[in-house]
């Protein structure tokens, strides 16, 4: 098996044309398409200050340390 690198350009008609070296004899081939990513970057959101508040809760127990059996993973 051999591996070649070749690049092309997808047409409007979703089709890829490949010219391959004279030294590639005739026979089957299987052809993986790599896809560049060419998203655009999506602008970023502005954050506002406390656009989250009163949708996050924050148990009283929080800072209490947590017991051997988490730690063992015997919590259930």
């Amino acid at each position: 098996m051999q591996a070649l690198e070749l690049s092309t350009e997808i047409n409007e008609k979703h089709q890829i044309h490949l010219q391959l070296p004279d030294s590639i004899r005739a026979g089957k081939a299987k052809v993986i398409v790599l896809l560049e990513d060419v998203t655009e970057p999506q602008p970023k959101k502005k954050r506002v200050f406390g656009q989250f508040r009163g949708k996050i809760k924050i148990r009283e127990d929080f800072e209490n340390e947590l017991s051997d059996d988490f730690w063992l993973g015997n919590d259930v």
